[in-house]
């Protein structure tokens, strides 16, 4: 899988945990809590999500790393 795929993975995931989230209005560069407005549960959610998905353990270290969808692609082509 290229870092696209890893990237269109996070928005489905991303969209999942946040419905009311519109696709369309997610830019690469959107701060998942700052620009989309999630709380912290719901990043854990998405990383419980993400995890199920692709069988990748996400540290609480790493959680910088899948702030944005386009730093979040290139993480999760990385860890996988």
């Amino acid at each position: 899988m290229t870092e696209k795929d890893y990237g269109a993975i996070f928005l489905e995931e991303l969209i999942r945990v946040a419905p009311d989230i519109e696709a369309a209005d997610v830019s690469p560069e959107d701060h998942i809590q700052d620009d989309l407005e999630l709380d912290s549960m719901d990043v854990l959610n998405l990383v419980t999500a993400l995890h199920e998905r692709l069988g990748i353990d996400i540290p609480e270290k790493d959680y910088p790393e899948i702030s944005t969808p386009a730093r979040a692609a290139a993480y999760l082509e990385r860890a996988v």
